[in-house]
């Protein structure tokens, strides 16, 4: 999970200012952390009071909530099962049905190129890719590997649908979260009759 201390976004700051000297009183942040269950396995989501900030899939829960903790050091991280009971519903209603939208605020961490990136694929819709150059191209640069560092930071999946990013040849490239959760997600498009995943060049 990657956070730039240099570039945070969604945090609240509170200040006061007292005769010539300025006292600034920052709030601690609160991320509210819980476990959800998919066909594609696991997942953890996590909230700040503006919106998710991380929906990760995996199944290590020890190493898994510490990258949390490690990723904001400052924050107040508490698990929060039951009160987020209804979002979690709603996140697997978005990993298991393609296209569906569960009205969540997202809060994004990164640099503000990271976020650029990260906006720009949201605005993929369900059925439809792109490749790493012509993304690269978007952004004005033929320089895809800052595109490809970026992706590969995001920190939400599924909502910031980095799975619709494919090689120029129309195969499928890496995962954050596995080559395999990566084709069944565009496997699920295309049964859907969504999306015309590309078939291997050996079939």
């Amino acid at each position: 999970m990657h956070h730039d201390d240099g570039e945070t976004f969604g945090v609240s700051h509170h200040g006061a200012r007292t005769g010539q000297n300025q006292k600034v009183e920052t709030m601690q942040e609160t991320i509210r952390f819980a476990w959800g269950t998919s066909s594609l396995g696991n997942f953890l989501a996590a909230l700040s009071d503006k919106g998710i900030v991380a929906l990760e899939f995996g199944s290590n829960r020890p190493v898994m909530e510490q990258a949390l903790r490690a990723r904001f050091p400052e924050a107040d991280i508490v698990e929060s099962q039951e009160d987020l009971s209804t979002i979690l519903a709603g996140l697997t209603r978005a990993i298991e049905e393609p296209g569906f939208d569960p009205g969540m605020p997202l809060d994004l961490r990164g640099t503000s190129y990271e976020i650029g990136v990260w906006e720009m694929l949201r605005e993929i819709p369900a059925g439809e890719t792109t490749n790493y150059g012509t993304f690269a191209a978007r952004l004005g640069t033929r320089d895809a590997r800052d595109v490809t560092a970026a992706i590969a930071n995001n920190s939400v999946a599924v909502l910031v649908p980095c799975h619709r990013v494919i090689k120029k040849d129309g195969s499928i490239s890496g995962y954050r979260w596995g080559f395999k959760r990566k084709r069944e997600l565009l496997a699920r498009e295309q049964r859907r009759g969504i999306f015309q995943l590309v078939p291997p060049k050996d079939q």
